[in-house]
């Protein structure tokens, strides 16, 4: 394609408002390393939330969606929305508990929970485990769906892609460290849902889709409409929807959507300024990555089944792309060329941004794991604020390095996102129940971390050994979860306790509620000591149950609406309403604080 001037001056107006932010910020990022990694704690709900959401709104997320939709239909999409339920736990029961434990990194948890060198270990490990390995993994996909809207927009080749898009973004993301990072993430989510927008109302207005209710009623489109799977289809039932709904929400590890929080998710929640501004941002993250993002996407790729409704025709309009990489995935970036000048650049800055939120997200947050928790607590621990930020810098220069470099060998966006499930697996319930069941110890961690890594390595190039036919990947998911979870559960109970000291110390600095936490209490009261929990893990369960109805009711509002289906869209809205009353209700026994959390910030950084 051939981008106009006026596309050229677009593009280059987002480049220039996105730098001028990150030089804002960087007159404060290089303090210290609260300030560089964690926005000196001192961020706003609102803020963080939108930040939430543009990082999980990546370059590669409407192609995984256009791929999921043209193989499964509309209801494909439950392998995702199911984490809704992941993310909602980490609302209203762990996002408070994240910002109380005072923690500079959520790896930094490990050795105020468990005790020993295995503590140390696993602090140590999963910072190059989770900071480069999984973490370049993500990347690589988000690179990967760079690679192939460059090489159809513009017509650049892979390797023209990873070295052009990371040098921009890596020198975006080494200006203003995360409170940078935010500050540009409220920009462009707002870009790239602009993008999103208008992309999805002109491919509707193509001759070949006729309009929205002629897409509706195309023949390649009316079987992919549906927003639940064919219940009498056990072969759809059983892996869009009853496995994701009952297993994998709170079984498995996926960035964005950890099991009890975690990852760039906890790295926000820190830097929170309060335990509130923790909770409201996890909520609006949830609301907007449900309800308000999936449907532009959607209608984009519906359309793509009458445009393109085979890979061939994708080929035969691209013929200059390798065969390799023409996937389903690659329909959406072939609707927008059909987009006019103007527009045109308005919807690939959309994908910049989207492309630069995740990728400087994913940079900053492995590069803190790096320097904090695996140079200070094992290279040079008295090493200075200073030279803290500089190791977070080089840092993340190499993390670029590394994920171009697998992005090269990727195919479709489907392979990484299934096997980022895979490799984690059975290890989601450790990171429920480690809040709030002292026997969980730093050997369950690990036995989880790695019987689920070889479990997934097994599922990936076992076959070539054994022989036998390769399971559906619902099925591979049920094993691993089931031989991960039966090994941790055995190590846990031979492996032994925590010492008594830290998990006295835990117990007093978080307060968890419920029974799990009987023992360490019990030995409280018998020196006389009263632990007072301020809140309630029912009322948690409940806002959360609550919620979760709230925003299914407006993601399948949203599709009835579009889809003309007025008495089921009234349906939805009248639950939508009462879930969040229910909610409004729930929220003042949530007993959250509303300090500042600014003291606990800055304790933290002179304490390590």
């Amino acid at each position: 394609m051939k981008l106009s001037a006026i596309d050229y001056g677009v593009i280059a107006a987002f480049f220039v408002i996105s730098t001028v932010i990150g030089v804002v910020a960087s007159r404060r990022a290089g303090k210290s390393f609260s300030e560089y990694f964690l926005a000196g704690g001192r961020m706003s709900w609102w803020m963080l939330g939108l930040s939430m959401v543009a990082t999980t709104f990546a370059a590669d997320t409407p192609n995984l969606v256009t791929d999921i939709v043209r193989k499964d239909g509309v209801s494909g999409n439950w392998v995702w929305w199911a984490f809704l339920l992941t993310g909602l736990l980490t609302v209203f029961v762990y996002a408070r508990l994240w910002k109380r434990s005072g923690v500079l990194t959520d790896l930094e948890f490990y050795e105020i929970r468990y005790s020993g060198a295995a503590a140390g270990f696993l602090r140590g490990f999963r910072a190059i485990y989770l900071g480069v390995v999984f973490n370049c993994l993500v990347m690589a996909n988000v690179i990967l769906a760079g690679i192939k809207l460059c090489g159809i927009l513009v017509g650049a080749s892979p390797l023209q892609t990873v070295l052009v898009a990371g040098s921009v973004t890596v020198t975006y993301t080494l200006i203003g460290g995360l409170r940078g990072v935010i500050l540009t993430d409220c920009f462009q989510f707002l870009m790239a849902m602009v993008g999103a927008v208008a992309a999805a109302y002109v491919v509707c207005d193509l001759p070949e889709v006729g309009g929205f209710a002629s897409l509706l009623t195309h023949e390649n489109v009316a079987g992919k409409l549906s927003l639940l799977p064919d219940f009498s289809d056990t072969n759809a039932l059983i892996p869009l929807l009853i496995v994701p709904l009952a297993v994998q929400w709170w079984s498995s590890w996926y960035p964005g959507a950890e099991p009890g929080g975690g990852g760039y998710v906890a790295q926000r929640m820190l830097g929170a300024r309060s335990e509130q501004d923790a909770t409201t941002a996890t909520l609006l993250f949830q609301i907007a990555h449900y309800a308000l993002r999936p449907w532009p996407w959607i209608i984009v790729a519906l359309a793509s089944l009458i445009v393109f409704p085979t890979l061939d025709s994708i080929q035969a309009a691209f013929p200059h792309l390798d065969p390799d990489i023409v996937k389903d995935d690659l329909a959406y970036p072939a609707m927008l060329t059909f987009l006019p000048a103007g527009l045109l650049g308005v919807v690939i800055a959309s994908l910049v941004a989207a492309f630069m939120s995740t990728i400087s997200t994913h940079l900053n947050w492995g590069a803190s794991y790096i320097a904090h928790d695996f140079y200070r607590r094992f290279v040079n621990p008295q090493a200075s604020e200073k030279r803290l930020v500089a190791i977070g810098r080089w840092s993340t220069v190499g993390l670029m390095v590394f994920a171009g470099a697998i992005a090269l060998t990727l195919e479709s966006a489907t392979d990484g996102f299934s096997i980022i499930l895979q490799i984690g697996a059975g290890t989601g319930l450790i990171y429920i129940l480690r809040w709030f069941w002292w026997r969980i110890n730093a050997f369950t961690e690990i036995t989880g971390m790695v019987v689920s890594f070889l479990v997934a390595v097994f599922f990936k190039y076992g076959y070539e050994f054994t022989g036998r036919p390769e399971l559906e990947g619902w099925q591979q998911l049920i094993i691993g979860v089931g031989v991960t979870t039966v090994a941790w559960l055995v190590v846990t109970f031979l492996s032994p306790r925590t010492d008594e000291v830290t998990l006295t110390a835990f117990y007093e600095k978080i307060r968890p509620d419920g029974p799990g936490w009987e023992p360490v209490k019990a030995d409280l009261a018998a020196r006389g000591v009263t632990v007072t929990t301020d809140e309630s893990i029912t009322a948690g369960l409940a806002s959360m149950l609550a919620a979760t109805f709230l925003v299914y009711s407006l993601l399948f509002g949203t599709g009835y609406f579009l889809y003309g289906q007025w008495v089921s869209f009234g349906c939805s809205a009248a639950v939508a309403v009462v879930a969040g009353m229910f909610l409004l209700k729930c929220w003042p026994a949530l007993s959250m604080d509303q300090s500042t959390g600014e003291v606990s910030i800055a304790d933290a950084a002179t304490d390590r």
